[in-house]
């Protein structure tokens, strides 16, 4: 079964062929990083109108590099859910408009269950699951006993993991997306400056404000007393506390739930002080394995909403029809 996949939810503007829920035929994503870097984060009404310039192209090279035709392809699937309302509708309107066109079954596809099923491209899942979401957006913890069966156990509070790191970031100086550069600065560094970790009393959700506020105080206290500010220690420091707090959480879920495996996904999935650290915390577990997507399949793909199509289609969970329309804070069910 081959799936054309599009997703529009916020600044990439992606395209795909899924073969059977597993097989890449193609993929083409372009970002708009560049024009939003000068902003410090992305404006919903740029990215929409982007999204219109780029998506007849972004369509036509991922049918050209597949080399496959429109009458090779059995369904359409779109992310319908959540994101930018104004970006979803441009996706939206794209699919809609092909599966009227070739008459071909419309499936719409919640941007999480994407997250999640980007694993389902290069490993099988193992039921019960326990699926940890971390991204610019969101941050939740999930527990699946079978495909399509989600289960919402925890979440964040206030700030997501990755909006916590733009912020921060965006205060050392660093450029957006900011993540990538603290990452790579705590790599090099050691903590030494002592971060406050959140105290909640739900076992399983996060809070990640307080430690910004907290992080944010610091450098503004250090910079009116005209002291030096070592960005790598900072960003060591306070990325030893995010990613305790995810591992932390998740490992403690894993092991009240009896999960037979961990699935990390979402955009700061390549965290590589994230993927390091839940490794070798799953690797203590007793029989539990871990799986986190290659690294083109963590920010926002359309190959991770094909991957999910597929085994929503299987599940023969309903289609959508024409009147589709996009939701820009539809929950995970």
């Amino acid at each position: 079964m081959r799936i054309f996949a599009i997703e529009t939810s916020c600044d990439e503007t992606s395209a795909a062929i899924i073969e059977d829920g597993v097989r890449v035929c193609s993929l083409v994503t372009t970002t708009q990083i560049a024009i939003h870097q000068k902003f410090g984060g992305v404006v919903p009404e740029v990215a929409s109108r982007y999204h219109v310039e780029a998506i007849t192209a972004v369509l036509a090279e991922a049918l050209s590099e597949a080399k496959l035709k429109f009458e090779d392809i059995d369904a359409i699937a779109v992310t319908a859910t959540p994101g930018l309302v104004g970006s979803l509708l441009v996706g939206i309107q794209a699919a809609k408009t092909l599966a009227l066109l070739y008459d071909l079954p419309l499936i719409p596809v919640h941007h999480i269950a994407g997250h999640i099923y980007a694993n389902a491209l290069t490993q099988n899942f193992e039921f019960p699951l326990i699926a940890l979401v971390v991204s610019g957006g969101h941050t939740e913890l999930i527990y699946m006993k079978d495909h399509f069966d989600f289960e919402l156990i925890g979440a964040t509070l206030d700030d997501a993991a990755g909006e916590v790191y733009d912020k921060v970031a965006r205060v050392l100086g660093y450029p957006y997306p900011g993540g990538p550069h603290i990452d790579r600065a705590a790599a090099n560094n050691e903590a030494t400056i002592s971060f406050p970790k959140p105290k909640l009393e739900s076992p399983y959700d996060f809070s990640f404000s307080g430690l910004k506020s907290a992080v944010l105080n610091y450098i503004n206290s250090a910079r009116q007393k005209g002291q030096a500010l070592d960005n790598g220690d900072i960003s060591a420091s306070f990325q030893k506390i995010v990613i305790e707090e995810l591992v932390g959480k998740t490992i403690r879920a894993a092991q009240a739930y009896g999960a037979k495996q961990v699935i990390v996904c979402g955009g700061v999935s390549a965290n590589i002080g994230l993927r390091t650290q839940i490794e070798s915390a799953v690797n203590q577990l007793s029989n539990v394995t871990l799986a986190m997507p290659e690294l083109q399949y963590c920010g926002d793909n359309a190959a991770m909403i094909g991957a999910a199509a597929y085994y929503q289609y299987m599940q023969e969970i309903p289609l959508a029809t024409m009147a589709l329309d996009a939701k820009p804070n539809g929950k995970l069910s």
